[in-house]
């Protein structure tokens, strides 16, 4: 008997512990949650688009860059960025009737204001092309923290071979400091405006809002920024040379705005 009662305690002193075990888990598990949730929200913050719009710019982005694919399969490379419902394509195509589709693709999706052909006409670049524009694309954005006076939050930037795309809702300042960080980066070809430009003081308003969510760059950016920085080393037939000497990039403006699905340009 006393066996039994020993047994019988021992069963239910181990469901007692596995249940506040579950329990526990339950609710670190909600903390986390919360926790990922306002750190979304911070984020989302930042961004001087409404959060409709910034779901908006991801529908349109999955919808027409699933379109294009499937229309233009594999004899294609094209990428398509949405900022504020203005879409950017770049990559390659075989021909430029091929080019043009992609862009009616890309207005059918609706809901679009505008679209920035940059596709060029000619064959696809290689895997290793496309992982140097991945390399120019943390490297600007680490340069754009690292700047005062603005903000890398709001900044879009694309690489496609070597030339680098900025689009996001800045002041002019903003916009023309923010192009001359990038074209001093090496290995960046060219560097093109996407801009929407806005007033200082919409830009102040804005700004003034986002702080109260977010203060401060996170600890993964700055993390990312240390990594990046220290990627290539200083010796072993690498000379150092400081960005400021180096002969930056041009930059200019993009002249391949169309009509979005409204057909006019906004």
């Amino acid at each position: 008997m006393r066996a039994n009662r020993v047994m019988k305690t021992l069963v239910r002193s181990t469901l007692a512990a596995a249940t506040a075990a579950a329990l526990i888990t339950s609710l670190q598990g909600c903390v986390l949650a919360v926790a990922g949730a306002a750190g979304g929200g911070a984020l989302m913050a930042t961004d001087r688009r409404t959060l409709g719009t910034q779901t908006a710019d991801r529908e349109i982005q999955v919808k027409a860059y699933s379109q294009i694919a499937n229309q233009l399969g594999n004899t294609s490379h094209v990428d398509v960025t949405v900022f504020n419902r203005r879409a950017l394509l770049t990559g390659e195509v075989p021909t430029d009737a091929a080019k043009q589709q992609a862009e009616q693709i890309t207005r059918g999706v609706g809901d679009v204001e505008a679209i920035i052909n940059e596709l060029k006409v000619g064959p696809m670049t290689e895997f290793s092309d496309r992982a140097n524009d991945s390399y120019l694309v943390t490297r600007v954005k680490t340069m754009l923290i690292a700047e005062k006076g603005i903000s890398a939050n709001d900044f879009k930037v694309v690489g496609e071979a070597g030339n680098i795309y900025l689009m996001g809702l800045v002041t002019e300042h903003e916009g023309n400091l923010g192009a001359a960080v990038a074209a001093n980066v090496p290995g960046v070809k060219s560097v093109v405006k996407v801009f929407q430009y806005v007033q200082p003081e919409q830009a102040q308003a804005v700004s003034a809002t986002a702080s109260q969510a977010a203060s401060a760059p996170s600890s993964a950016q700055s993390a990312d920024a240390q990594a990046t920085v220290g990627a290539v080393p200083v010796g072993g037939g690498v000379t150092e040379k400081p960005l400021d000497s180096q002969t930056p990039a041009p930059v200019s403006n993009s002249t391949q705005v169309h009509p979005g699905s409204s057909g006019q340009v906004k």
